[in-house]
Parts: C-alpha cells; sequence; structure tokens
C-alpha cells in the first residue's frame, strides 16, 4: 500500500537529485534536497485538507487529482508562477522573463521580491476565508470546545466570515501604505496593490468555494431522491444524470482543490529564494516536495485516517490560519519560514495526539455515546 501511493513520488525525488547533480553537482543535489524538506513541512496541513475534500470524489477523480492535478502543481506554480509573476510586475513577454530568470538570477529574485505584497496578500486572504468558515461552522465534533462553542454561535451572523476577512485586508493595506510612506513612499502604491490582490484572493475563493459547495449539494440532494425512489430512478434513467452532476460537482471540486493547492504554494515559492533563486533548481526541490504532499493526500484518504484521528482536520484548519496571518504580515515585516513550517507541524502534531487520547477516552468510556465525556477527558 505504501509503496503503491508513493512509488511515484519515490521515483521523482530519484530524477530530481539525479538531474539536480548533471545541472549543478553536489551543491545543486544538497539544495534540491533542502528545498524538497522545506516544502513538505511547509505543506502537511495542504495535505490534510486536500484529504477531507479528496475523501468526497471517487477513484477517476482521484487519478485525475494525482495527474493533472500534480502536472499544474509542480509545472504550474512551482516553475511557471514565478516566471509569470515577473512577465507581469516588469512588463516582459513570456520569453523574455524566461531568460531573465535563467541568465540574470539576481534581477529574477529581486523582481519577484517586489511582487511579494501582492502574492501574499492573495493568498492570505483565501487562506484566511477557509479557515474562518471552517471555525464559524457548527460541527458535531470540537477539538477546541471552549474556543469553537461561542465561534459556532457567531457563525449564524450571515457574511461574518466575509466581513472579517474585510476588515484584516483593510487594516494589512493601511499599516503597508503608513509603512511605505515613512521609507520614502517608493512603495506607496503597493498599498492599493495590497487591497486589489487581498480582493481577487477573496473573490476566487466564493466564487470557486461557492461553485463546488454548490454542486456538492445539488449532488447530495440527488442522492437521497434517489435512495428514496430507487427503482423509479432506474427507469427514468436518473441514475446517467446523477453521474453528471457528479463529475460537475468533482470537477468544482478540483478546481477549488488547485486554487487552494496554488494559496499553500505561496509561501513555499517565496521561501525558496532565501535558499536559491536560481529557478532550475527550485523548480526540481519544490517539484518533489509537491509529489510528496499529492502521495500523502490520497494515502490519508484511503487509509480513511481522517476517519479515525478526527481533530486533524482542526489542526490542519488552524495551521491554515496561522498560515493565512504569516502570509499577510510578510508584507510588512520578514519571517523565516523554519517558524512557518514548525507553526503548522506543531498544530497538526497536537490535533494527531488530541486525536488518539479521544480514542482511548471513547474506548474506556464505551463507544461514540460518550463522546462528550471523552472530549473533556482528551484535554480537549
Amino acid at each position: 500500500m505504501l509503496l503503491k501511493t508513493f512509488g511515484w513520488s519515490f521515483a521523482v525525488t530519484a530524477l530530481g537529485l539525479v538531474a539536480a547533480i548533471f545541472y549543478g553537482g553536489w551543491t545543486a543535489f544538497g539544495i534540491v534536497a533542502i528545498l524538497s524538506i522545506m516544502e513538505i513541512s511547509l505543506s502537511f496541513d495542504n495535505a490534510v485538507v486536500n484529504a477531507g475534500i479528496l475523501k468526497k470524489m471517487n477513484a477517476f477523480w482521484q487519478k485525475i487529482f494525482l495527474t493533472i492535478g500534480i502536472l499544474i502543481a509542480v509545472f504550474g506554480m512551482r516553475l511557471v508562477f514565478p516566471v509569470v509573476i515577473v512577465a507581469i510586475s516588469a512588463q516582459l513577454g513570456p520569453i523574455e522573463a524566461v531568460d531573465l530568470a535563467l541568465t540574470d538570477k539576481d534581477r529574477y529574485q529581486e523582481l519577484v521580491t517586489d511582487a511579494h505584497p501582492s502574492i501574499a496578500a492573495f493568498g492570505g486572504m483565501f487562506l484566511l476565508m477557509i479557515f474562518l468558515d471552517f471555525i464559524f461552522e457548527d460541527r458535531d465534533i470540537k477539538w477546541l470546545a471552549w474556543l469553537e462553542r461561542p465561534l459556532a454561535k457567531l457563525g449564524k451572523v450571515d457574511m461574518l466570515s466575509v466581513c472579517i476577512a474585510l476588515i484584516v485586508l483593510l487594516v494589512s493595506a493601511i499599516t503597508f501604505g503608513a509603512h511605505a510612506h515613512q521609507h520614502g513612499g517608493a512603495h506607496a502604491d503597493k498599498a492599493e496593490t495590497v487591497l486589489l490582490a487581498g480582493i481577487a484572493g477573496l473573490i476566487t475563493y466564493m466564487i470557486v468555494g461557492g461553485l463546488s459547495g454548490y454542486f456538492e449539494d445539488k449532488l447530495e440532494e440527488e442522492e437521497e431522491r434517489e435512495h428514496e425512489a430507487e427503482e423509479e430512478a432506474a427507469r427514468t434513467g436518473k441514475p446517467k444524470s446523477a453521474v453528471k452532476l457528479a463529475g460537475k460537482a468533482a470537477f468544482f471540486m478540483f478546481l477549488y482543490l488547485e486554487v487552494l493547492d496554488a494559496s499553500f504554494s505561496f509561501d513555499g515559492v517565496i521561501g525558496a529564494f532565501a535558499i536559491t533563486n536560481d529557478i532550475v533548481l527550485m523548480a526540481l526541490g519544490l517539484g518533489i516536495g509537491a509529489m510528496y504532499v499529492r502521495s500523502l493526500t490520497v494515502y490519508l484518504v484511503r487509509q480513511g485516517t481522517l476517519d479515525d484521528y478526527v481533530y486533524l482536520e482542526h489542526g490542519a484548519h488552524y495551521a491554515i490560519g496561522a498560515l493565512a496571518v504569516i502570509l499577510l504580515v510578510t508584507i510588512q515585516y520578514e519571517i523565516h519560514e523554519i517558524i512557518t513550517g514548525l507553526v503548522g507541524v506543531a498544530l497538526i502534531g497536537w490535533s494527531f495526539f488530541s486525536s488518539v487520547r479521544r480514542n482511548r477516552a471513547l474506548a474506556a468510556a464505551g463507544g461514540d455515546g460518550d463522546q462528550e465525556k471523552a472530549e473533556v477527558s482528551s484535554g480537549v
């Protein structure tokens, strides 16, 4: 099972490291290895959240996620995305941008760094909306019950998450604008850029997340109707329409997954420049890391890990919230990638051990009927 799920990741790792040696010797090998580890540590929460969405898809869409999805993740986000950012910010053509990335690496790094505020604002807002919608939803299973119960009550207020996200964006833009003016005003227009990029992130979340949620709800309604009148559905051909609807639902969830992955990859791409400004090494290292995130996602789904360790999804969403805040803070201040990675790993680790304690408490209490007791005894 392990080899079947991670086989491609192992193969890509071997090929990537060999390619690095041919490209730049043992130094390049070391840089690619470090970048791979950094990407995996930064994206573990991504895998957990992805698994929560992917488990709703059938085997066909899981394969699409692992094939087309990985091409988008590796080549699209880790290789093409930084070049596109440079092309837009420096008003260059795609070929000129690629040439700059390969021949003038320092200038290329400078242009990507200049574009960081808009990248951080877009990704930060998208991830912040995921976190806010999660914590404001009333769930049967609560991890930090003392916090999640009052937040679930607050969540009954319409559009609360959007209002909070917009307030956070406004504060970030104003703060950044003030900081720019204090430093000679050379980047004063970046406050407006931050605001526009943040709003774009919010709109992207609402469109993609809204469509995937809509089709998912429609699919559930259709399945309920089929269950109630199975024989009639078979005669009138309704199962065919249900398959089509499932395809739409899965497609929009796949689209949502790709935008989610893109938002997660922003910190990895930007953080990679602290290690190297060589676009080839960056693509190799981050690409290997992205493969493991994909494989880990599928592994979590097929092993039913999220069902067995029920707080993992909570921990991953809290890690998303932390990452969103970190991304917005990096608009003005530099935060080391190790801190970003450790925060995510710590929250997921904590939620995992809380899940283990809950499972033990449930076993001792004699089943799911004593969930409240189990939550109290597991220390959450």
